[in-house]
């Protein structure tokens, strides 16, 4: 048996299949999902997500949202969500030094939160590359 997970953005559909398993950070703390677990509906910490599936892992970076658990099925909306496959740690080493500027810079409180959001969204995706060694282009 599998589960159907959607994993859903402000942009765009991220990923939609069937799965073997799912493991990511809740608000109480790091749970995996397995076929016929309870219904469930939880909010979502920046972390790193696995998803197993024939064998084979996947992991991406996401910055946090909401889970919600149901018949097998899983919702995923997430802020925003990346394969480790797809950051570029070129990119978002550039993204972490602009953030910190920004931040120093900030001309109001708006400004700041902005800047402290990129940071740690830029900081995420590198520790999930890092811990994935992805490329570095």
């Amino acid at each position: 048996m599998k589960l159907h997970l959607e994993v859903i953005t402000p942009e765009k559909v991220i990923l939609e299949e069937d799965v073997d398993e799912i493991t990511l950070t809740t608000a109480t703390g790091e749970i995996s999902i397995l076929p016929n677990h309870e219904n469930l509906l939880t909010k979502l910490m920046p972390g790193e997500m696995t998803i197993k599936n024939n064998g084979k892992e996947e992991h991406f970076a996401v910055t946090g949202g909401f889970l919600e658990v149901s018949e097998n099925r899983i919702s995923l909306l997430a802020e925003y969500a990346v394969r480790a496959s797809d950051i570029e740690v070129g990119k978002a080493e550039e993204a972490h030094e602009r953030a910190k500027r920004k931040m120093a810079e900030h001309k109001n409180d708006n400004e700041f939160r902005i800047a402290e959001s990129e940071l740690r969204k830029a900081i995420l995706e590198l520790k999930v590359a890092r811990r994935n060694k992805i490329r570095t282009s």
